[in-house]
């Protein structure tokens, strides 16, 4: 069990995360969603230890320390692989320092993605670039695979598919949380919906729950924000006014 309790972050002044409490299990696949700045990669960076914080992160009731981080991994389309390596290298790196290493999925992605082994990474697209950091994120052979708008740069079609492959390769025991804008390709692929809205937790919700309502993820999303339908409207006869 993953469990953050009261989690601040402030940069320079700034309240970025405002008390967060949210637990994760194992075998859940997670949707995290907010507008931007909302804290959602400021969160994912606390629990990685990317960041300082005030609040508490714990790991089945432990600290996360060098002890027990290996069971996260992370895909973000910032890009943390080594640009002068070939996939094939990032294989042979990955397998000789993570013991619990996916070569098999390794195999079967790169295969999937249609990706080159003996290529520089620096030669790859941006599309590409993401794919093989989403690859090795999953192949790691973590617990929980923390991904942050991963597929920036891929086409709908990759996208699709993609959730498709990764429903069935995962184990019981991994958990997912993925941080994505793209609502509604992810409706039928994550468990559970949380969403943040300027640093605290606005929701928390059972994809299950929402559909025993007949609801849909964007509707919930839109009601939780408390979208308003007319503000396109209003923009629009304001600027056409103003000519």
């Amino acid at each position: 069990m993953l469990n953050i309790s009261n989690l601040k972050k402030s940069y320079r002044g700034k309240q970025a995360l405002k008390g967060v409490d949210l637990s994760l299990g194992q075998g859940e696949i997670v949707g995290l969603f907010g507008e931007n700045g909302a804290g959602k990669t400021t969160l994912m960076k606390c629990v990685l230890g990317f960041l300082r914080y005030e609040g508490e992160i714990t790991l089945d009731g432990q600290a996360i320390t060098r002890k027990n981080i290996g069971r996260f991994s992370f895909a973000t389309s910032e890009h943390s692989f080594f640009p002068n390596l070939t996939a094939k290298a990032h294989k042979e790196f990955y397998a000789s320092h993570f013991p619990a290493f996916r070569a098999k999925r390794f195999d079967g992605l790169m295969e999937f993605f249609e990706l080159p082994a003996t290529k520089a990474i620096r030669h790859f697209s941006t599309g590409q670039k993401n794919q093989i950091e989403v690859i090795l994120a999953l192949c790691q052979g973590a617990d929980y695979i923390l991904m942050d708008e991963p597929f920036a740069g891929n086409d709908v079609f990759n996208r699709e598919d993609f959730y498709k492959v990764l429903l069935g390769i995962l184990e019981p025991g991994e958990t997912v949380m993925l941080s994505t804008h793209l609502l509604e390709e992810v409706e039928k692929f994550i468990g559970r919906a949380v969403l943040l809205r300027q640093g605290k937790i606005l929701g928390d919700v059972l994809m299950q729950e929402l559909e025993e309502k007949g609801d849909t993820l964007m509707s919930y999303v839109k009601e939780s924000y408390q979208y308003k339908a007319d503000r396109v409207g209003k923009a629009l006869s304001q600027l056409s006014g103003g000519e």
